[in-house]
């Protein structure tokens, strides 16, 4: 099952993502389970968010996921939205 994750910062949160930055990173190599991942960023391309697409046997295990996320455990989200998700294109 393909779970879009959409993260937005807290504001101001740039420091702790930098701080978390390799260990996110590690996290989501470690897991196996994600699909495709990259920082949102806004006009000036400074990091705001995440999109993570992640295959899971279920919502549950994207809950999970989500919750021991290094960025989520050193509280840099304002807010996070999991997604069931569709491929339609490929490349």
């Amino acid at each position: 099952m393909l779970i879009t994750l959409i993260a937005h910062d807290k504001p101001g949160a740039l420091e702790t993502r930098k701080a978390n930055r390799a260990a996110h990173l590690a996290y989501l190599e470690d897991t196996g389970v994600v699909e495709q991942a990259g920082p949102l960023l806004d006009d000036d391309g400074e990091m705001i968010g995440s999109l993570v697409i992640l295959d899971v046997p279920d919502m549950d295990t994207a809950r999970d996921w989500a919750e021991n996320d290094p960025y989520a455990k050193a509280g840099l989200f304002r807010s996070v939205d999991l997604f069931p998700w569709k491929r339609v294109i490929r490349r």
